[in-house]
Formats: structure tokens, C-alpha cells, sequence
């Protein structure tokens, strides 16, 4: 019986959806929209007459389709893509949610809502909707337009800083609060994940995807790539973070195969099913009296939307060296929210630290502030250029003046090939550091779960401990050779270029001392952090000693083995980085 109420269930969600899908394309309006006010005539709080019987099940379908719109806006973000945005979306995107956070926390205690709701509400509107935009701006024809993409860039910020607002946020709501150092600690333990995972990701996935697209047929491609998305989801959770994160990261991952056009090809359908039956429950949730109660919330956000958004967005696009007319476009395009508000919304609810009355109020104010997205973009142009002749010729000099003088600020010549092998030489080492602890992290995981309590060696646990941390100490020795000798080499560039020569004679032996201060430190840090990351697989003093010396000696008998090792993994990094793009192009 259960399995034909569910069908029933199905039927009428697809059934709707698929009716608003015609419409709302008839009418030239986002299919978004269509499907949550098709979520709303069916939900238990509009019509007398019962749709739904199992709402449960049908939200347990659209946490698939969760996951598979997040997995699907993480085949779009592209790592290569991410390079490529520059300072100037950095700044904009940073500016941006930061204000907008304070904005909507600002908004949500002169409502005099819970210090909860206020910091959910500030995080919901810092994300604007990347699929609205891309959408509306494909429908216009502008693209391919210069501020359009400064826009994606931004965008692609915004998406990477919704994953740490996500993770913040669940630590606010697990503990009630979050101190400065423990803030600094979250981030930091998040970004150690996020970049372990996408280079072991990055030197594994794509080479996996790729073979698999090579020997299969379409429908086998789809199941692997389901399952390796579902499969990672299921590791995040292990690790306490969200499968919002996990499908997002793991898109990003396989966006870098070079079959990721055909993935995006064949997962679309499913995509697009799973995500219709998420935003119809999102619109199951809202009650309509609800909406009428907080008629004057939805405004004042969505007016704080609307202009906060064009105020910060533009003024970050300018202060990064764009000049007013780009800057200005560029405000009125983001000037939405969209699916992540819905993610954070949900975040909130599952959590239980968000009043019911909040997903209401963001959904109401994501479909006013998508309606306007289109028209919003429209009136951008002729507004700039009503301002540039409105506003004075002093101001408009000075604004000029701004901006020629950021574009021409910057290294040039020699100081900008200097900086550049700095950056890099500074990179390597905080890759190469992180993969070392990444691999005592995952020996110490698999020690709690009891993977490597091997009876047959020893049933004493310093033993065991013993021989887990020998185990990932020889694991992670190529990576530790090479933070070594790129530390190595930033000390001697950073020497060279801090020391003068007036030392004379003593000048060399100034410099030399210096170049390996560097990476002393690097390792004496690196120790530091494998010690309190692994701390479950930590051998006692004594036997740590002992161990260490051993790894030293191998280190020195080994060196060109170990180097040759690294630079075959370095280079298959860099291959899969640095490849034409294959379906990400614009």
C-alpha cells in the first residue's frame, strides 16, 4: 500500500511540475518560480483538498535533488575557471556577502527575531542564484559582455564562500555560538579538508572518470559518476561536514575530467527531475498565512535584497578597479538570491535552530527578487548612463581617475616574475604540507574505525599506534621531501632578495643562514600539526623519537627516489589542471 501512495505522491509532484514547466516558459519566466508555486497549490497549508499523503518521502526525494543541483553548480565552477577570475571578483564577492550578512542580521533584530534567525537571514541573502543569472543573461544575449563576466567570476567566489558560510553556520547552530578562535579554527580545519580532498581528488577522479567514459557505454557513466558523487557525499557526512558540500566539491572534481561535457550531458535529465521535486517541497513548505503575517519582513528584505545588493556588489566591483558603468551592471545583475538561500534555509530547519517563519520569508523573497532579475539587467545599462550624465563632471573625474589608477597598480617586469615564483614556491609548500597531513588524518581515521588493528602483528596498542604512524610517515615522505626543498628554495629567494650585498664577506654566510631558517620552520609546523591533527596514532616521546630518526635516515638513502616520486605526481597535478578545458568555455 505504501509503495502505491508514493507513486500517487510522485505522480501528482511530476504531474504539476511538468504543467508550470509549460507555462511559466510560455510566459518567459524562470521554471523555478513555476515549480515553487506549484509546491505551494499542493502543500497541506493552501487548498482543503489533500495531494501529497507522504510528505516525507517526497522531501527525502528532494534532498536528492539537493544534492544533485549542487553536484551539477559544481560541474559549472571549474577549477581552471576559478584561476582565472583575478582579484578584482575576489574583492567583489568578499564584499559583497560580508555586507550583506551584516545587512541581513541588522534586519533580523529590528524584527526582533532570535540572534539565530538574523544570522541565517544575513547568510541567505549573501548568496546570489548563479543558475537565475546565467539563465537570464543566456536569454538576453550578453553573455559574452564584459561585465557579464565579472559576474561569473563573482559568482564562482560566491559559490566557494556559501560552502564556508555553510560550515560556519553549522557550528553556530551546534553550539550556540562561535568565538573568534573558534571561527579561525573551523575555517581552518574546513580549508585543510576542502584542499586535501580536491588535490587526492584532482590526481584520482578525473583519470577515473575518464576511463570509465572511455570503455562505457552512457547509462554505465552515469551510475559510476552517481555513485562516486553519492560516495563522497557519504564521506563528507563521515567527517561532520554537510552533503551540500560533498556534491558540490566533487562536481568541481569531475569538472575537471575531460568527459565532462558528455557527464553534464547525460546527468541533466536526472538533475532536472531530482531538482524539480526540491524546489515543489520548497513550496510545500510555505503556508500562505505565514506570508500575509510577515507581509512587511518580505518587503523590507526584499527591497534590502534589491538595493544591497546592487550598493555592495558595485561598490566592491569598483573599489577592485572596474569603472562605474561595469561596476554598476555588474550590481544590478546580482541582485537576487536563489538556490543556496534555499540550501542555507534547509540548513536551518534541519538543524532546529531557525524559526518556521524564515524559509517562507526567504522563498517569498527569492521568487520576487528572481521575477526582477531579467528586468533589473535591462535597466542597468540606460541607468549608468543616465548617472554618468546626471552626476558632475568633478565626480565623475574622480571616479575615473580611481580607476585608471588601479589598473595601473601592480608589479611590472622583473618584480612581478619575482612575486609570481614566490606565490608558487609559497603554494607548493601549503600543498605539499597539507597532503602530509591529509594522509596522517585518514591513518588516524582508519585506526579509530579499527582498519588497521591487525591482531596477527600486535594486540598492544602502542604497537598499534607504532606501526599506523610508521605506516603514514612512509606514506606521506615524498610530499614531506618536497615542502622540504620548496621551502628550501623560498628561503634562499626570500634571502637573497632581503639581504644586501653591504654585508661584504659575510653576506653569503647572512643569506645562507637565513635560507634555512625557512624550512626548518616549515617543518618544525609541519610537526606541530600532524601531532595535534593525528594525535589518536601519536606513539608515545620516546618511541616518536626513535621513529623520526629512522624517517630521516630514509629520507637521506632514498632523497632521488623520493624526489622522482613527487615530481611524478606533481606532474600528473598539473597535467590534469592545466589541460584545455573541455565544455567549461564560454
Amino acid at each position: 500500500m505504501h509503495g502505491i501512495v508514493f507513486i500517487q505522491d510522485l505522480a501528482t509532484v511530476m504531474l504539476v511540475a511538468g504543467l508550470t514547466t509549460v507555462i511559466f516558459q510560455r510566459l518567459r519566466q524562470p521554471v523555478v518560480l513555476g515549480y515553487i508555486i506549484a509546491g505551494l497549490l499542493i502543500g497541506p497549508h493552501t487548498l482543503p483538498v489533500i495531494f501529497i499523503h507522504d510528505e516525507e518521502t517526497i522531501r527525502t526525494l528532494s534532498e536528492l535533488g539537493m544534492i544533485l543541483l549542487l553536484f551539477a553548480l559544481g560541474l559549472e565552477f571549474s577549477l581552471k575557471k576559478l584561476r582565472a577570475v583575478g582579484g578584482a571578483a575576489l574583492v567583489a564577492a568578499f564584499a559583497e556577502i560580508v555586507l550583506m550578512v551584516w545587512i541581513g542580521y541588522e534586519i533580523g533584530r529590528f524584527f526582533g527575531w532570535s540572534a539565530m534567525d538574523a544570522i541565517f537571514l544575513g547568510a541567505m541573502l549573501s548568496i546570489s542564484s548563479t543558475t537565475i543569472i546565467m539563465k537570464a543573461l543566456e536569454d538576453l544575449g550578453l553573455k559574452r559582455e564584459r561585465f557579464a563576466q565579472l559576474m561569473f567570476g563573482i559568482l564562482i567566489v560566491e559559490d566557494l564562500l556559501a560552502i564556508v558560510l555553510m560550515a560556519l553556520l553549522t557550528g553556530i547552530a551546534s553550539t550556540g555560538g562561535l568565538e573568534a578562535s573558534q571561527a579561525f579554527a573551523a575555517i581552518g580545519r574546513l580549508g585543510l579538508f576542502m584542499a586535501v580532498s580536491l588535490v587526492v581528488g584532482l590526481l584520482l577522479v578525473p583519470r577515473v572518470v575518464d576511463y570509465i567514459a572511455r570503455v562505457s557505454r552512457n547509462d554505465v557513466l552515469l551510475i559510476a559518476v552517481l555513485g562516486i558523487c553519492f560516495g563522497f557525499c557519504l564521506l563528507v557526512t563521515e567527517m561532520g561536514y554537510s552533503v551540500a558540500l560533498g556534491a558540490f566539491m566533487i562536481g568541481a572534481i569531475v569538472a575537471e575530467s575531460d568527459s565532462v561535457a558528455r557527464i553534464e550531458r547525460i546527468i541533466m535529465p536526472v538533475r532536472d527531475m531530482f531538482s524539480a521535486i526540491f524546489f515543489v517541497a520548497i513550496g510545500m513548505l510555505i503556508d500562505p498565512a505565514l506570508l500575509v503575517e510577515y507581509a512587511w519582513p518580505i518587503t523590507i528584505v526584499t527591497i534590502a535584497v534589491v538595493v544591497g545588493k546592487v550598493v555592495t556588489c558595485s561598490f566592491g566591483s569598483f573599489v577592485a578597479g572596474n569603472d562605474g558603468r561595469t561596476s554598476l551592471r555588474v550590481g544590478m545583475g546580482l541582485a537576487q538570491i536563489g538556490e543556496f538561500s534555499f540550501v542555507i534555509a534547509s540548513l536551518g530547519l534541519t538543524l532546529e535552530v531557525t524559526s518556521k517563519f524564515l524559509y517562507p520569508v526567504a522563498v517569498a523573497v527569492s521568487a520576487i527578487t528572481t521575477f526582477l532579475t531579467p528586468y533589473l539587467i535591462r535597466a542597468s545599462d540606460p541607468l549608468a548612463s543616465f548617472l554618468g550624465r546626471a552626476l558632475p563632471t568633478r565626480v565623475t573625474g574622480v571616479f575615473g581617475a580611481y580607476t585608471e589608477w588601479m589598473g595601473n597598480l601592480g608589479l611590472q617586469g622583473q618584480g612581478a616574475i619575482v612575486m609570481k615564483m614566490i606565490r608558487r614556491l609559497v603554494w607548493h609548500v601549503i600543498i605539499n604540507m597539507m597532503l602530509v597531513i591529509a594522509v596522517f588524518v585518514i591513518v588516524a581515521f582508519a585506526y579509530r574505525r579499527g582498519f588497521l588493528h591487525v591482531d596477527v602483528l600486535s594486540d598492544d596498542a602502542t604497537v598499534r599506534r607504532s606501526l599506523a604512524w610508521s605506516f603514514a610517515a612512509l606514506m606521506s615522505l615524498p610530499m614531506v621531501v618536497a615542502a622540504y626543498r620548496k621551502a628550501g628554495a623560498l628561503g634562499m629567494l626570500l634571502a637573497e632578495l632581503s639581504i644586501p650585498d653591504r654585508f661584504g664577506s659575510r653576506t653569503f654566510r647572512i643569506r645562507s643562514v637565513l635560507g634555512r631558517i625557512i624550512p626548518v620552520v616549515a617543518m618544525l609546523i609541519l610537526g606541530l600539526l600532524v601531532a595535534a591533527l593525528a594525535s589518536t596514532i601519536l606513539p608515545p616521546r620516546e618511541v616518536a623519537g626513535v621513529l623520526v630518526l629512522i624517517g630521516i635516515g630514509l629520507v637521506w638513502l632514498l632523497w632521488r627516489v623520493l624526489v622522482q616520486v613527487h615530481a611524478r605526481l606533481q606532474a600528473a597535478l598539473r597535467d590534469t589542471l592545466e589541460k584545455p578545458g573541455s565544455g567549461h568555455d564560454e
